[in-house]
């Protein structure tokens, strides 16, 4: 049973969800004005005191870079680019954005820490069944099970049961089940050594603080975080200000066009349908050209079927030679995507 303190906190997250929707249900005028509001009251703080940076990627914080200078807003931009797409490096150079370099190197990630796969939330779950402690026992119990520590069932805490059939094979003995493991690591931490942890360290050397042009209609994580910690998040281990938290992927493709932002190459270009959606030509979300995440749910051609379109000889290194398997055998994300059942060969079709 929940006590007083847990039950009142969970309905004071009810409620600040439900006022987050009805802004999102918002039209764009509203949510653009908001979003105004929003970025001049964090840069406005007096714990920010207009020390800020804007945290640079694709085309979604292009976008918010160029509406806060559009609103008076002028500090610098930061980017991990290295990690980004040529043609949206290019956009960075373009737009004065400052350079940081990754903790690790993609296939230092890769070889010593694991494949980013299914998404962060799987990922970290069959991490922990591959590395397991007395710490982390409880939570590997609750992985094959669902069973938490207080005996409650919990269907979230519980590895799906598809993917318990490929990766739950490490608790076999313990649990009395017959599942598989696969001859590879895998992890969720790539984006922490590659792109948040330079982030953080450059906040820590300038004490300046980002805005970020996440949005929660993305989903995932964020999304519960945006919906309860609203735009601007300012707290004695973090600030922070997504002034974009309550736009839809329309609202940003929108405003994208107002500011006749430079969408980079690998988007093609913003059009509309004939029904009024707006889109990206070409690729609709993008990111680090290593990431697995959500592979296993996109149509051909998907992710590394548009890399060998732009470059065969960069896609032929990840599905084929990255690391070595302990016979010796080369192996990239081919291997990786032949376990969890995603077809990438002969791209070209």
């Amino acid at each position: 049973m929940k006590n007083t303190v847990e039950q009142a906190k969970g309905n004071n997250n009810d409620r600040k969800i439900a006022d987050f929707r009805v802004k999102q249900a918002q039209d764009y005028s509203f949510k653009k004005k908001y979003a105004a509001v929003r970025a001049r009251e964090f840069y406005n703080h007096p714990e920010i005191a207009r020390n800020c940076y804007v945290a640079v990627g694709g085309l979604d914080s292009i976008t918010l870079l160029l509406f806060l200078r559009s609103i008076g807003i002028n500090i610098p931009a930061v980017s991990v680019s290295a990690l980004e797409d040529k043609s949206i490096q290019a956009v960075h150079k373009a737009l004065g954005v400052q350079t940081l370099k990754p903790q690790k190197s993609k296939i230092e990630v890769l070889k010593t820490l694991g494949w980013p796969i299914l998404s962060k939330d799987s990922a970290k779950k069959i991490n922990a069944l591959q590395n397991p402690t007395e710490e982390n026992a409880v939570y590997r119990h609750a992985i094959i099970t669902g069973i938490k520590g207080n005996g409650e069932f919990s269907k979230r805490m519980r590895l799906s049961k598809k993917w318990l059939k490929k990766f739950g094979g490490y608790e076999n003995e313990a649990e009395g089940v017959d599942y598989g493991k696969p001859d590879f690591a895998v992890s969720d931490q790539c984006c922490w050594f590659m792109k948040e942890l330079p982030l953080n360290i450059y906040a820590k050397e300038t004490g300046q603080f980002p805005y970020m042009g996440l949005m929660a209609s993305e989903g995932g994580r964020r999304e519960n975080a945006l919906m309860i910690n609203g735009c601007n998040y300012i707290s004695p281990g973090t600030k922070r200000s997504c002034p974009f938290a309550i736009f839809s992927r329309q609202d940003l493709l929108t405003l994208a066009l107002e500011l006749n932002a430079p969408v980079p190459e690998i988007y093609g270009e913003i059009v509309r349908d004939p029904d009024g959606t707006l889109k990206t030509t070409k690729a609709q979300r993008t990111g680090c050209s290593m990431c697995g995440f959500g592979i296993h749910l996109e149509k051909r051609p998907h992710r590394f079927d548009q890399l060998w379109g732009r470059n065969p000889g960069e896609w032929e290194m990840w599905m084929n030679h990255v690391d070595q398997l302990p016979d010796g055998t080369w192996y990239g994300w081919g291997h990786v995507l032949d376990y969890i059942g995603v077809e990438w060969r002969e791209p070209w079709r």
